[in-house]
């Protein structure tokens, strides 16, 4: 976002700073030093910590991401923020299955609330919080958009170049152009979703070995992993396991997954722990590719009758049936995934979504 601010000089507690940040009002500062949360460890929070309170009356504004919990939120309310500085917070989640109604007051402290999702500013507004504004999640339009089949191979096999022969041929064998993929980006044991996928897909490819599967999950823990070993065990049994790729490890760009996949799926029975606005679906959205996804209210809002395709949660069967029925009608599929980028540019375009970040600042 701090690329497309063209009004406001934005300092930044990172310095991974690239080749785009051709502005001249970013700033970075070298606090948080990796991206991944294997190596966000104890002494990048004391850096953090320790950052905030330096410069604790030096900017106008403190604009807070990250999402809060009742420590943190106590030491800025107590020890980091100056009372003469604004504050905004942005909440991706309002992590409904940790936090009670009182813990969501402790932990929102700003002058300005932010939410990615109708749902949650309904909820703080019941819960008495006047001070909160919707707005949606960014995402680079130019970095997620519809590639051609040759180009996404070639990028996958670039993605690999690093990785063992294995893994390389896994993803040739998956990109023949005339396949038809499924795509599920999610959660190997959250979401509940991963076995209605699994079960599903076997349905299907049994009876059509050129539909294959993309399980663009991470593996986060020891639980995951005992998951996907016994998610692979039964696509072995059910001589599947050729028609499945697996891309968990983190060192590829979405994307290019995208791009490979026909269809991409999110058909969960909870949100618990993920962002309100889950960029798993946006981002297939933006590559123009057609979603099919859970009737859960908190999703609701991403879906207008035309760019996607809804079915009930926990249904094996309709999520079967909306599968073939987009199999089997390429222009429907088509249509459906060119009304998923409109909407996607309407709502969701970064440069957009930084204007309205800059109208809130300004009321600051």
């Amino acid at each position: 976002m701090a690329k497309n601010i063209s009004q406001s000089e934005i300092n930044i507690m990172t310095d991974q700073k690239d080749s785009s940040f051709s502005s001249d009002l970013i700033f970075p500062h070298k606090v948080y030093t990796a991206s991944e949360n294997s190596r966000f460890d104890f002494w990048q929070k004391v850096c953090a910590i320790f950052f905030q309170f330096k410069i604790r009356n030096k900017f106008d504004i403190h604009h807070y991401f990250f999402t809060p919990t009742i420590l943190n939120s106590f030491l800025i309310k107590n020890f980091l923020k100056n009372p003469k500085t604004k504050t905004i917070q942005t909440i991706a989640t309002l992590r409904e299955d940790l936090w009670s109604d009182k813990d969501i007051r402790k932990i929102l402290f700003a002058n300005i609330i932010i939410v990615y999702s109708a749902f949650a500013k309904n909820k703080l507004n019941n819960l008495g919080f006047e001070n909160v504004f919707q707005i949606y999640p960014g995402i680079d339009l130019q970095e997620y958009k519809q590639i051609s089949f040759q180009e996404t191979q070639k990028n996958l096999l670039t993605d690999f170049s690093n990785e063992s022969e294995v893994s390389k041929n896994f993803t040739k064998m998956h990109s023949k152009e005339n396949d038809f993929v499924i795509n599920f980006t999610g959660e190997y044991t959250r979401l509940g979703a991963i076995d209605l996928i699994i079960d599903s897909f076997i349905d299907i490819a049994k009876k059509n070995p050129s539909i294959k599967l993309s399980l663009a999950v991470r593996i986060k823990n020891e639980k995951d992993a005992l998951k996907k070993r016994l998610i692979k065990k039964k696509l072995k049994k059910n001589n599947l396991l050729n028609q499945v790729s697996f891309f968990d490890n983190g060192r590829y760009k979405m994307k290019n997954v995208y791009n490979l996949c026909d269809i991409s799926l999110f058909p969960v029975n909870n949100m618990q722990g993920k962002f309100d606005i889950p960029l798993a679906v946006v981002e297939a959205m933006a590559c123009q590719k057609p979603v099919i996804i859970s009737d859960l209210p908190i999703l609701a809002e991403l879906t207008n009758g035309k760019n996607s395709v809804i079915v009930k949660k926990d249904n094996q069967k309709e999520l079967t049936d909306a599968i073939l029925d987009l199999y089997t009608h390429p222009e429907k599929k088509r249509l459906i995934g060119w009304e998923a980028r409109k909407f996607v540019e309407e709502k969701f375009n970064i440069k957009k979504i930084a204007q309205e970040y800059e109208k809130i600042y300004a009321t600051l």
